[in-house]
Parts: C-alpha cells; sequence; structure tokens
C-alpha cells in the first residue's frame, strides 16, 4: 500500500520558497523580449527574497564607460536625470571597478565606495543594500542588481540571488543574440540588398491612374429650351416624371399674347373693310382707285400681323416633343420667371441610355485616350465597383462649380446595369498609360517642384 509522506513545519517554508524559485525560472524562460525580462528581475524577484526598491543597471566594461540605470521596481519609466539615479550609476560604475565586488554577490556598506560618494550615500541610502553582478556563464558580466531593504540581508538570501542571477544572466545574453542576428545578417553579407530592392521597387512597371468625382449623366437628352419670350405661369409636370409626346409640360403667361392676337384680329377686320371701300370708290373716283393698292397690301400685313399673333399664342403651351424621363431642378424654380428664347429649363432623357461624366481636376490630369479603362465607384452601391471605358475626353479644361480647373470625360460602362439611376454620383479611378512607381509617388512633388524652379 502506497503511502504519502507530508511535509514538516520545518520543510514547509522550504518548498514554498522552491516552489517560488521554479516558477520563476519559468517565467525567465518564457521572456521573449530583453525589456520584459528587464522588467521580471526588478518585480518579480520580490517573490523570493524581500526588498523595498531594486534596480537593475548596464555593465562597464572600462574606466571610462559608463553605467546606465535599466530598469527599477515598482517604477514605469526610469528618469536618469533624477540626482538619485545620477548617483546610483556613479556608485555601480565604482563598484565594477573594485576588484573585491566586481564579480560576486556582495552586502555593501558605505566603507565601499570612494569618499566622493559617500555624502549621496548618507542622502538616498535609506536601509541595507546588497549587490549582484549578473555574470554569463562564459564570464561576462552584462549588469547588476542593487537592492535596498530595512533589515539586514542573511545568507540565504545571497544564495539565492546568485542562483537567479544567472537565470537572468544566461536568458538576457541569449535574448541579445537573438535580437542581433537579424541586424547582423542585415550589415555583413547583403547589406547592398535593402537599396537594390528599394531601386527594384521604384522601377516596378505600373499603370499611371487618378482619382476623380463622377456623376451619371443621361446620353444624347432632348432638351427643352423657352419658344418664345415670356413669363412661366405653371409647370405641369413633375420632375423626374416619365412623360409621353405631346404631353403640355409648362404654360406661359398668355394675357399679352392673347390681346395682341384680338387686336390683330380686329385690325385685320378694319383693313378689309377700308380695302372693300375703296374699290367700290373707284368706281367714280379715279383717285380713290388709286389707294386700292395700298389697302390691300394693309390687309396683307394685317393678315401676317394675325398669323404671327395666333403663332405665338400657339407657343403658350410647350408639349414635349418625345417620350421619356423629364429632367429638370423643381417646379417653384421656374413658376413666375421670365425666359429669354433658347433659355434651357428642361430635358427628356431615356432612362436606359446613360454615360458617366467624369471631372478630372487638372493637378491630378494624365495622358488618356479614347478607349481607356476606368473603374467607377457609386455611392449609392458603395459594395460594388462598376469597370467602364473612356470614350472622349476634352482638350481645354474648365471651371466647374467650387472653382475647380478641371477636364470633362466621358465614359461608358461596360456592361449596363438596370440598377443604376440618373443623377448618381461617385468616384472614378480612371487609367492612363504604364510607367514606374516612382513617377506615381513623385508625381506632385516633381510638378510643384517644376512650378517652383520654372524649370
Amino acid at each position: 500500500m502506497a503511502t504519502t509522506a507530508e511535509p514538516t513545519p520545518q520543510q514547509l517554508p522550504i518548498l514554498i520558497h522552491l516552489a517560488a524559485l521554479t516558477h520563476l525560472e519559468g517565467q525567465i524562460r518564457a521572456a521573449k523580449t530583453i525589456q520584459e525580462l528587464q522588467f521580471l528581475s526588478v518585480n518579480e524577484t520580490r517573490r523570493l527574497i524581500p526588498y523595498e526598491q531594486a534596480f537593475l543597471l548596464s555593465a562597464s566594461h572600462s574606466a571610462n564607460a559608463a553605467c546606465r540605470v535599466l530598469n527599477a521596481s515598482s517604477v514605469a519609466v526610469v528618469d536618469r536625470d533624477a540626482p538619485m539615479m545620477a548617483w546610483l550609476e556613479q556608485a555601480v560604475r565604482a563598484l565594477f571597478q573594485a576588484a573585491n565586488t566586481k564579480e560576486q554577490p556582495t552586502v555593501i556598506t558605505e566603507e565601499l565606495l570612494p569618499d566622493s560618494l559617500r555624502s549621496g550615500w548618507r542622502e538616498f541610502v535609506k536601509g541595507h543594500v546588497f549587490w549582484c553582478p549578473l555574470q554569463h556563464p562564459d564570464e561576462t558580466v552584462l549588469g547588476a542588481w542593487w537592492f535596498e531593504r530595512d533589515f539586514p540581508w542573511q545568507e540565504n538570501d545571497v544564495a539565492i540571488v546568485h542562483r537567479l542571477a544567472g537565470s537572468y544572466a544566461y536568458a538576457w545574453k541569449a535574448l541579445s543574440q537573438k535580437e542581433q542576428s537579424w541586424a547582423k545578417t542585415i550589415k555583413k553579407p547583403t547589406w547592398w540588398l535593402v537599396p537594390v530592392t528599394l531601386i527594384a521597387t521604384l522601377c516596378l512597371p505600373i499603370r499611371i491612374s487618378a482619382v476623380a468625382p463622377v456623376k451619371v449623366m443621361a446620353k444624347d437628352p432632348v432638351v427643352v429650351s423657352a419658344p418664345i419670350d415670356g413669363v412661366i405661369a405653371d409647370v405641369l409636370v413633375h420632375p423626374n416624371q416619365n412623360v409621353q409626346a405631346g404631353t403640355v409640360l409648362f404654360r406661359y403667361e398668355d394675357t399679352t399674347l392673347r390681346n395682341q392676337f384680338l387686336v390683330a384680329e380686329k385690325q385685320l377686320t378694319v383693313a378689309r373693310a377700308e380695302h372693300s371701300q375703296s374699290i367700290q370708290a373707284g368706281f367714280g373716283d379715279p383717285q380713290r382707285k388709286a389707294e386700292v393698292p395700298l389697302k390691300e397690301a394693309e390687309v396683307d400685313l394685317r393678315q401676317t400681323e394675325l398669323q404671327y399673333a395666333k403663332e405665338m399664342l400657339d407657343q403658350v403651351e410647350v408639349i414635349a416633343p418625345q417620350a421619356g424621363l423629364l429632367l429638370y431642378s423643381d417646379k417653384s424654380d421656374w413658376i413666375g420667371r421670365p425666359v429669354t428664347v433658347g433659355e434651357r429649363i428642361m430635358e427628356i432623357a431615356d432612362p436606359k441610355q446613360i454615360e458617366l461624366r467624369i471631372d478630372l481636376p487638372v493637378a491630378d490630369a494624365i495622358v488618356l485616350k479614347e478607349g481607356a479603362e476606368a473603374l467607377i465607384f457609386l455611392n449609392a452601391l458603395a459594395l460594388e465597383s462598376f469597370p467602364a471605358t473612356v470614350v472622349h475626353a476634352s482638350y481645354h479644361a474648365e471651371v466647374l462649380p467650387g472653382d475647380v480647373l478641371a477636364y470633362r470625360v466621358t465614359a461608358q460602362l461596360a456592361t449596363p446595369d438596370p440598377r443604376i439611376r440618373l443623377g448618381w454620383q461617385g468616384t472614378a479611378k480612371v487609367y492612363g498609360e504604364q510607367g514606374p512607381l516612382a513617377y506615381l509617388l513623385l508625381r506632385r512633388p516633381i510638378t510643384a517642384l517644376r512650378q517652383w524652379i520654372g524649370w
């Protein structure tokens, strides 16, 4: 029968310390960076030996080399400009130079320091100090510990710290060699690959592209313009409404035109009566007979005026010349507004016949040819893109709203999509000729430099 031996009260503290030592050494082996290892060395060591404050410093390998405070317990960032840090670095440097404290853990007293540092000891040290160099098995000293606490240090503390110092030093050097291996590889055999790779990357041929706003427009719409001068009295069709050929779109204010037609009609009646009277009077009076051609011409004039007044009155109502989708801003923009002959008021378009208008800013202009590729991203369909082809690019730039100087580029969708509606807007990416990557990245700086130096 197996039996289980329970630890005695005297063995229990030893087992607790042994478990803590095993756990701490496991954390040391698991450290992935030197910074993580240094943090463990000044904070987690408290699990085995009690202390008030701990400092980790780099080693001083020569008389001119300075020691640096790398980390401190319970402190996130070490202020090396503080008076205590400056004094501590000088004290550790003096200990490295002393033969009796260079390699072995030692309890430090004021007498072990030079006379110039003893005043600082009385000012900054508030207890008992224990010093332990971190020495690798190959006898390389990487750094040192500086521990302070209120009660004296015991022999078992020295043994535990000496054991931990070897573990920390071994892990420290292993991590240092791991971090330096990549730098050595770059510096020695392949340092020239960095500029060669950079130059080769900049020379990669790519298609030069530019981004510009795009709008879905009607292709070959029928323009409904003002046929006569006048004031629009009413608009009978709503915007974006399908209309048939012959539908009345809007109506002019017809008071003046109607009265002009009535006056012309009356004047024609008077002219005809005067003409008949001249014919009858001409049989007995030769002088009145001579007025007959004049009265006949006046009748023709009044007839022409009446015909003109009728044509003007017939144009009071403007009808749709063909079926399609009616495009204009809003009724309130036109009712009561005076217009002149030829002024654009509406458009009638086929919703299935669309094209893309791209406003390419002059600052982003690239060489575009008919048939160039483009990729359209519409705001209403943000998760999709639509391939298109450039069919026309203007030679002259135009001033667009917002005082932006841009070239008008017309593109056609490669595949019609019934979901796309007139008026939708988005962003277009147009592609030009191929060029090196360096040109795409440095195009704007080069342009700005040429404008600045005038070359």
